[in-house]
């Protein structure tokens, strides 16, 4: 099926699509530093160069939108046009955040994924209850947390 718009605009649409300084990655960036914690961003030496990186801590998070990452939530829907195509794409994400996530533990560091379900959606949890599982998890010695949305009914 063609595309139902011209290929300049489509460029300009999907040039508007971030990887960096996302709302929900700025929201969880705001909630760690409200709460005392410094970190650096992106750091391009570590494995899949990830969203917010604690060094004090041995820790990084990873802020996950539902869509480009694959999430099994009512935010992700596969694209109806072009199936075969988003199917190899996200796939090939998912593989690589997999692969990441493996090679950052190896080397030692703990690793949280929050998903952009847990921060929007009808199935968000509060912001409080992000914040205080984040600040736990930073202050224990757990190696893996996954927020996600509460919702867990996914039929859409």
């Amino acid at each position: 099926m063609a595309d139902i718009v011209k290929p300049d605009v489509r460029s300009r649409m999907m040039a508007g699509i971030r990887g960096k300084n996302t709302k929900p990655e700025l929201v969880v960036r705001k909630m760690l530093h409200a709460a005392g914690f410094r970190y650096r961003l992106h750091i391009t030496a570590l494995p899949g160069k990830p969203d917010i990186v604690l060094p004090k801590y041995r820790a990084v998070v990873l802020v996950n939108g539902c869509f480009w990452h694959g999430h099994d939530c009512h935010l992700f829907r596969l694209p109806s046009t072009r199936t075969g195509f988003w199917r190899e794409k996200i796939a090939g994400n998912v593989a690589r955040d997999r692969e990441a996530v493996r090679k950052l533990m190896e080397s030692g560091w703990r690793v949280a994924t929050i998903w952009e379900c847990a921060l929007k959606g009808k199935s968000k949890l509060q912001p409080d209850v992000i914040e205080r599982a984040l600040v736990n998890w930073l202050q224990d010695d757990s190696p893996q947390l996954e927020l996600r949305g509460s919702c867990s009914d996914w039929n859409n």
